[in-house]
């Protein structure tokens, strides 16, 4: 092989390993920035209130989802949590996979649910980023968390489900607002 030929192989490789970045790039580009929001919803015949925020930012190989919730109690607690996630794409079109630990060989990978750990992945549809949660308890059963970001002229409209055996056992709807 000539030095010509091998470097016109190398700009080829280069430019189709390409072409997959631009379609990603293109889909989380409307979704970044900053939105927060409150909801209030029922849960175990009490109503509660929540402040929630969610910040979308690139990330070298795709974007990071940075998400936070302040339940507010009745009694006067408060219970915060905050989850931060890098989602890379995955070899199937318009899906993420979590990036949320390293390997033996420093690749960022999932989590395994068989150890407890939450398998979470994203996707694109439309105007909707939705963010899925899988969780596996000590007794095999499951529960899956789903987070569907909607833009609207406001923001998002975030639908949040909280599935087990395949029953909702929450839902919680609310506009979060762009910063």
């Amino acid at each position: 092989m000539t030095y010509v030929s091998f470097l016109l192989r190398s700009l080829l490789v280069a430019l189709l390993l390409a072409l997959p970045a631009v379609g990603w790039s293109e889909e989380i580009d409307r979704f970044i920035g900053s939105y927060v929001g409150e909801a209030e919803f029922e849960h175990d015949g009490e109503v509660q209130k929540r402040d929630l925020s969610v910040d979308i930012k690139k990330s070298e190989n795709g974007f990071v989802l940075k998400w936070m919730s302040v339940t507010y109690r009745s009694d006067g607690r408060s219970k915060e949590r905050t989850y931060t996630v890098e989602f890379l794409p995955s070899p199937r079109d318009h899906i993420y996979g979590s990036a949320m630990k390293s390997n033996l060989f420093g690749k960022s990978v999932p989590l395994n649910p068989l150890m407890g750990e939450p398998f979470v992945w994203a996707r694109f549809e439309g105007d909707t980023l939705s963010v899925f949660s899988l969780f596996i308890d000590e007794s095999g059963e499951y529960e899956i968390q789903e987070f569907h970001r909607t833009l609207v002229p406001e923001g998002l409209s975030l639908v949040f489900l909280r599935l087990r055996y395949d029953a909702v056992e929450r839902e919680i709807r609310t506009i979060l607002k762009r910063q």
